[in-house]
């Protein structure tokens, strides 16, 4: 394999702000898809074996260049982040049924949670972790919702099919499981002090 290209597929993971897919590298770069992910996956060794405070995480069908999480206390401390506004208690349960039930509706959730959540998905789009999949074919065509790449980025999931089973876990154990998965993230961490969690283990199954 040529190694020639491996600093520049490290230089564009470094720089991009958000992951990056490998068909977006082989724009730029001219090679196969095979052969950047082979790239890709020598740097994440090369990272993993050096003992780097970085890694190479997979996100959705992208990568990004990551800090380790076991740094997240020191880097706090040097950058104190701003915290910005947190999301409401109406807002994370909402999050938490399209997490497991979408594709979802609207109208759907709001049966789940049994009151209106057009606020709620309006803040959650705002702050990018959730957005429009199309429209159900269904009377209305009313618009079905998912949630995003930066979703799973909070949650350091390679895709959906890492979450948890709803009924594997009591309420406790969910809310352990995510404030585990995004103690790193202060602005997400300061979002679940005193909030309660909804009880997917309520949530009807298909």
């Amino acid at each position: 394999m040529n190694n020639q290209y491996k600093p520049l597929i490290e230089a564009l993971l470094f720089i991009a702000n958000e992951p990056v897919t490998p068909d977006e590298i082989e724009r730029v770069v001219g090679i196969s898809e095979q052969s950047i992910i082979e790239q890709i996956e020598e740097l994440r060794q090369e990272y993993d074996t050096t003992g780097r405070g970085f890694q190479i995480r997979k996100v959705g069908k992208g990568y990004t260049i990551a800090t380790r999480p076991e740094f997240a206390e020191y880097i706090r401390e040097l950058y104190h982040p701003k915290v910005q506004q947190r999301l409401t208690q109406a807002a994370l349960e909402t999050l938490a049924i399209i997490a497991y039930k979408q594709p979802i509706t609207r109208s759907e959730i709001e049966d789940i949670r049994g009151v209106k959540v057009e606020k709620a998905l309006i803040t959650l789009q705002k702050r990018g972790l959730v957005e429009e999949l199309g429209r159900k074919h269904t009377i209305g065509t009313p618009i079905i919702y998912g949630t995003t790449d930066l979703f799973l980025q909070y949650f350091d999931l390679e895709d959906l099919s890492q979450l948890p089973e709803p009924s594997e876990f009591s309420l406790l154990e969910q809310k352990a499981f995510i404030e585990e998965a995004i103690a790193e993230d202060d602005d997400l961490a300061e979002e679940l002090e005193d909030v309660e969690y909804v009880n997917l283990l309520k949530l009807p199954t298909d």
